[in-house]
């Protein structure tokens, strides 16, 4: 490490690696027996799960991205869901209205379906979270 206040290659290195982390998708999921590995949306214990079914969500918005997210949502849920009535999702805003939410009932069928779902929605700008 150099003491020059002009040598940034520290600097620059360490952004390089937070950069280089956070676009990484696949993670190490850790468990009480063991690691599992997989992407972090991925269905840990999909023996847990019984198919086909009936699914509610809420996908809850980064502040001021009303419109954007449900414009979002609605590009998801229409290309991973083509019969899934896009007129049955309803809008909600946060008590404070800082957020909003997105709620839906989706019908899955299989394992699959969830994990992609997941990481569609993980990788939207405009999705805070999921619930």
């Amino acid at each position: 490490m150099s003491d020059d206040p002009k040598d940034t290659s520290n600097q620059n290195h360490s952004e390089q690696d937070h950069a280089s982390k956070k676009d990484v998708k696949v993670t190490e999921l850790v468990a009480n027996d063991g690691i599992l590995k997989g992407k972090k949306t991925d269905v840990q214990n999909p023996e847990l799960w019984e198919f086909p079914m009936d699914y509610p969500m809420s996908i809850i918005g980064h502040e001021g991205e009303h419109e954007t997210l449900l414009n979002e949502v609605k590009l998801i849920l229409g290309s991973q869901f083509p019969e899934f009535d896009l007129a049955s999702i309803d809008v909600k805003p946060s008590k404070t209205g800082r957020f909003h939410s997105v709620r839906v009932n989706l019908y899955l069928t299989t394992v699959e379906q969830v994990n992609h779902l997941y990481a569609a929605l993980d990788n939207a700008k405009t999705v805070r979270m999921v619930v």
